[in-house]
């Protein structure tokens, strides 16, 4: 049982949110990050969702301390997740708007993201690589993985269609352009280090701290 467990009883009535897209994709996420984070000891977590990932890095990577964090809506299911079948190495989740300051105190040697630019309205994204130099050290690695336009092109058409759906169902959202993004990491002072190619038409971007 995970060390940092919450206090709420929260019961077993209801099963742990589960998306099927966490289980298809952390193998070969698992893959680049036991690579991208050889050299870490804590990583921060944006955007945990329903905790399998979290809970999966962490069972296969035990000499990685894990920070997941979460908007408060979706807080209750993380939390579960993380009692039931956290490690010890997965801290308790930690509420965060990236747009606030209610960041942890804490200075990590990593950055992991998955499938959250493309929700995020823009000016968050951008909150989020401003804080950068404040929440890592060196290293300072930061991983993102997600479907993305390169170029102003997307590089398939179910993302097109992907995209469509996203600016649909909220304007604020979409594909986010690398260059975009790579400016923002450029401007927090990391440096572009590598594009991993992902099953789905995905990628794991990663940049270093310069």
């Amino acid at each position: 049982m995970n060390s940092g467990e919450p206090t709420e009883d929260f019961g077993r009535i209801a099963p742990l949110a589960h998306a099927d897209a966490c289980e298809r994709n952390k193998e070969p996420i698992l893959a680049v990050l036991r690579e991208v984070f050889a050299g870490c000891r804590r990583v921060l977590e944006i955007g945990s969702g329903t905790g399998q990932h979290a809970v999966h890095f962490t069972l296969q990577m035990p000499a990685l301390v894990w920070q997941p964090t979460e908007l408060p809506a979706a807080m209750p299911g993380l939390r579960r997740r993380v009692l039931y079948e956290g490690p010890v190495n997965l801290r308790a989740p930690h509420e965060l708007d990236v747009t606030g300051e209610d960041w942890p105190e804490m200075r990590y040697d990593g950055l992991f993201s998955a499938n959250t630019l493309h929700i995020m309205a823009w000016p968050a994204v951008v909150a989020l690589f401003a804080r950068l130099p404040q929440v890592l050290r060196p290293p300072g690695i930061v991983a993102i993985y997600g479907p993305f336009r390169f170029d102003g092109d997307y590089t398939s058409a179910s993302n097109a269609a992907f995209d469509r759906m996203l600016h649909e169902r909220d304007p604020a959202s979409g594909l986010r352009d690398f260059e975009a993004v790579d400016a923002l990491a450029c401007a927090a002072g990391f440096t572009f280090a590598a594009n991993h190619p992902m099953p789905a038409n995905n990628h794991t971007l990663v940049w270093r701290m310069t």
